[in-house]
């Protein structure tokens, strides 16, 4: 389980960044979960921050150690 202030890694975008919520989506089979991202490293983005939601299976631990 994650918490707010958690750093987690994008499996599927490679992008890095710090839990700042969670949310839902509606799928076919009822609601699942997501976290909302403040990602600091974005391969595809001219921008440093981005803020970015995705489903919760998505995301891992990260660390830099």
């Amino acid at each position: 389980m994650f918490s707010i202030g958690d750093y987690v890694f994008n499996q599927k975008t490679g992008e890095i960044g710090e839990v700042i919520g969670f949310g839902h989506q509606i799928l076919d089979s009822g609601y699942t979960t997501t976290l909302k991202v403040l990602v600091s490293q974005s391969e595809d983005s001219g921008r440093k921050i981005v803020i970015t939601e995705d489903l919760y299976s998505a995301w891992t631990m990260w660390s830099n150690k």
